[in-house]
């Protein structure tokens, strides 16, 4: 059995998105046949790297504890030679540097491939847009220099290389067993419901669904349209700006926010929509294609969904409708009318994702790399 160290610079909180991606990915690669193990950062009390639950380097506190959580990777490396790891798959933290380049030299002498999963790319700008391009000022000096030292670059857009390293393509997958069905057939002959889920940026470009909204109820409506936004805001500068578009637009008895939901209550929400909201933004940070995770967690409840970016996964399906990638509003009627002549079944739309669950990604990489 092969043995996986799946690297992490970060911490890990299985009710965090992201954590429980990686939960995803991990079971995944354990489905294939393989011996995986998680390797994490833990700052409850201390500063401590910690692999399957067991503490492998203690930085304790302070400025000291900070500067080797960022420097010191020994304990990773001394780990992969005694356990004689053949893949240590990495999650990018865009922290590119002399530290993290010899710990790969090094896990590469004792003998394991080392690929690693860049989750969004180009990336500059996202940060820019953050206002934090500072954080990544190291990784841009450095990041084509690690990129020589790996066997692959994760991907999941459609480059194939990138910082001059092979890319493996991979599509965001899913867990089926984690994602409910709709099983409701809700009546939309007088109403019909939008939900958009996300850690809210302004990539998202929820903004033009409202400004959509805005147009639609200039003129007097039989038909009713609402917006249900589902998620935490990334900053109180988007909150307070998404808040003040849709007051000035008087939008406030037709666009919902319900903050963060998870578990029955999003199940429930997903049960009373009707039209999944991707993003509509990608473009304002640079990004045309992309294999997002939204628009597969959409495809898996059963609903039919609009994104403004190129997903070779579902640009093509009769259950996506492609909005132009540019600031103009989301024409409601638009919705309206393709909702209307549409007439798939929500198992249809989940049946159609199979290809995409995670132990088919994980399985590309394994065939690229072990095999």
């Amino acid at each position: 059995m092969k043995k996986v160290l799946f690297l992490i610079f970060h911490g890990f909180d299985p009710n965090n998105g992201i954590s429980k991606k990686i939960s995803y990915q991990v079971d995944a690669f354990k489905k294939c046949g393989m011996n995986v193990h998680l390797c994490y950062m833990d700052e409850k009390d201390t500063k401590k790297r910690i692999i399957d639950g067991n503490v492998i380097a203690d930085y304790g506190n302070g400025l000291l504890s900070k500067i080797l959580k960022r420097t010191d990777f020994s304990a990773i490396s001394n780990y992969v030679k005694k356990n004689q790891i053949d893949l240590v798959y990495i999650r990018s933290n865009h922290n590119a540097n002399m530290f993290t380049i010899n710990m790969v030299k090094k896990m590469k002498a004792y003998g394991a491939k080392v690929v690693m999963e860049i989750p969004t790319y180009p990336y500059d700008n996202e940060y820019k847009a953050q206002g934090i391009s500072r954080q990544i000022f190291q990784d841009k000096i450095f990041r084509n220099q690690l990129a020589k030292h790996l066997d692959a670059i994760v991907t999941f857009s459609d480059f194939d290389k990138i910082f001059g390293q092979r890319t493996i393509k991979i599509s965001n997958g899913i867990d089926f067993d984690s994602v409910k069905m709709k099983t409701t057939i809700n009546d939309t002959s007088k109403e019909l419901n939008l939900i958009g889920v996300a850690e809210i940026h302004e990539w998202h470009g929820f903004d033009r669904i409202v400004r959509g909204l805005a147009d639609y109820y200039s003129k007097p409506q039989d038909y009713l349209v609402e917006f249900h936004v589902v998620g935490y805001f990334f900053s109180k500068e988007i909150e307070d700006e998404f808040r003040k578009i849709i007051s000035d637009n008087h939008m406030e008895n037709y666009v919902i926010l319900y903050g963060k939901k998870r578990g029955t209550e999003l199940d429930n929400l997903f049960e009373k929509c009707d039209f999944g909201i991707g993003s509509l933004g990608r473009h304002r940070v640079g990004i045309d294609k992309i294999k997002t995770l939204k628009n597969r967690e959409y495809a898996a409840r059963g609903i039919p969904f609009i994104y403004s970016e190129t997903d070779s996964d579902f640009d093509e399906k009769p259950y996506v409708l492609k909005a132009t990638a540019d600031e103009s509003p989301i024409d409601i009627n638009s919705i309206i009318y393709f909702y209307k002549n549409f007439n798939m079944a929500s198992i249809e739309i989940r049946e159609s994702i199979k290809t995409l669950s995670w132990e088919n990604q994980m399985k590309i990489v394994i065939n690229s790399i072990l095999l």
